[in-house]
């Protein structure tokens, strides 16, 4: 199985998500279950039924973060030298040529990504293609929603 990369902050961020799920939300979906069971007839019970698909989700989730964890690469960005360079980890400020504005891009890896926070995933298109260029370089970027013309004003290991 191939390494997945991850930021030493989405490390923190999964370990912490996978604690709480369980120590937390497991222990309260058995004790829904319990509960459930005392109601009597399984067959007609929806909360027993909600609350087994529930520990499902939850289980699989779980497995999902352990085994991410388990087959992941951290790496900390704040321990590689500055070049100007895109690489894992880094924190991009862009231009946006067509509109006009900067944009800010944190480059982590799939379970950590959070766009709304600018968080992007590297298997994105616009992490994909900034990835190895340097500051000052202007690149083109093929997305589904069409073309994005950028330009790399500044790179960031924090």
């Amino acid at each position: 199985m191939s390494r997945i990369p991850l930021t030493k902050d989405g490390e923190i961020l999964i370990k912490e998500k996978l604690s709480n799920l369980k120590f937390v939300e497991r222990p309260q979906i058995s004790q829904a279950i319990a509960e459930a069971r005392a109601h009597g007839d399984l067959k007609e019970n929806a909360e027993y039924h909600a609350a087994k698909e529930l520990q499902g989700l939850v289980e699989a989730k779980i497995s999902e973060m352990e085994n991410a964890l388990a087959n992941a690469q951290v790496i900390d960005v704040k321990e590689i030298p500055e070049t100007g360079r895109v690489i894992f980890g880094s924190t991009v400020t862009i231009y946006d040529i067509d509109k006009n504005k900067n944009i800010i891009y944190k480059i982590v890896g799939n379970l950590e990504s959070n766009p709304d926070k600018g968080e992007i995933s590297i298997d994105t298109p616009i992490a994909k293609g900034m990835v190895g260029k340097f500051v000052d370089d202007e690149i083109n970027i093929k997305t589904p929603s069409g073309n994005l013309n950028y330009e790399i004003i500044e790179v960031k290991h924090i």
